[in-house]
């Protein structure tokens, strides 16, 4: 078998944005891979201008759709960075064509996760609320340390995004209180404090606190800490560059190519769920 004939065919869902932008230009530079083609919502300036300049490369006469059934049918794989109810249609469309999905859009609602859990009974769909490699290592450490520190020790998570961000806590946020509560073997719904204002009483133990700070251009920065009588473990992330996201989708898109239906993580590309 050729390189031609392996090398994955990606399709990038919501090019025309900052992080679609800096996929399609990852994937033309991928050895492993081919730009399938790439689409944006109808009415976005993106639709109709060539994909190779909207990544910042030569024109390669190919044009940004406005239809994302015809872009998964081109795909082997594809790529969503959009809006929630977008990602929820994207996931059925994804089960009709038999493409792979690879999800990083955050703020997903329950109906939405119940519309990739169904596409995944008929293809494999890949799910991350961050796809920093380092973010997915730092989901896995807080994991272990929330089971190895008791009620003894207080969780908090601080997060700070730019001020652009829509959804808080981010959904590695969540992600990570997530793996907190995993950790302890709690519910995470039963367990968090999102908002704390006026006089709110002690804190209550076993609980796992958010906070949540928005501000100029950050891309992303997460600590959990665990807090104790007379010490202080704290675990966290900072990514300077969204190039970490692009280069963790793009990771996840290659690792998805050809597995079976299923719902996977970056815990499963890292081979942290062996």
């Amino acid at each position: 078998m050729g390189e031609a004939e392996t090398r994955a065919q990606l399709g990038i869902l919501g090019c025309g944005g900052r992080m679609g932008r800096l996929l399609l230009a990852a994937v033309l530079d991928a050895p492993g891979a081919t730009l399938a083609g790439g689409s944006d919502r109808r009415g976005s300036a993106a639709v109709g201008q060539d994909l190779g300049l909207l990544a910042g490369h030569a024109a390669m006469g190919r044009l940004v759709g406005d239809d994302p059934a015809a872009l998964f049918a081109a795909s082997d794989v594809v790529i969503d960075f959009t809006l929630p109810q977008a990602t929820a249609q994207h996931a059925a469309l994804a089960a009709q064509q038999g493409t792979a999905l690879v999800v990083g859009t955050t703020g997903l609602l329950e109906e939405h996760l119940a519309e990739l859990e169904r596409a995944a009974q008929r293809v494999a769909v890949l799910r991350a609320p961050n796809m920093s490699l380092g973010v997915n290592l730092l989901m896995d450490l807080v994991r272990q340390a929330a089971s190895k520190l008791d009620d003894a020790y207080d969780i908090e998570i601080v997060e700070m995004h730019h001020r652009h961000k829509v959804d808080a806590p981010s959904g590695t946020a969540l992600g990570l209180g997530e793996a907190a509560a995993s950790g302890r073997n709690v519910d995470l719904d039963h367990a968090s404090v999102r908002v704390r204002d006026g006089q709110t009483g002690p804190r209550r133990s076993g609980s796992i606190g958010f906070a949540t700070l928005r501000g100029g251009d950050v891309p992303g920065d997460h600590t959990v800490i665990f807090a104790g009588e007379g010490e202080r473990l704290e675990l966290g992330h900072r990514a300077s560059s969204r190039q970490v996201f692009v280069q963790g989708a793009l990771t996840a898109a290659l690792w998805l190519h050809g597995k079976p239906s299923g719902l996977y993580s970056m815990q499963d590309v890292l081979g942290l769920n062996t």
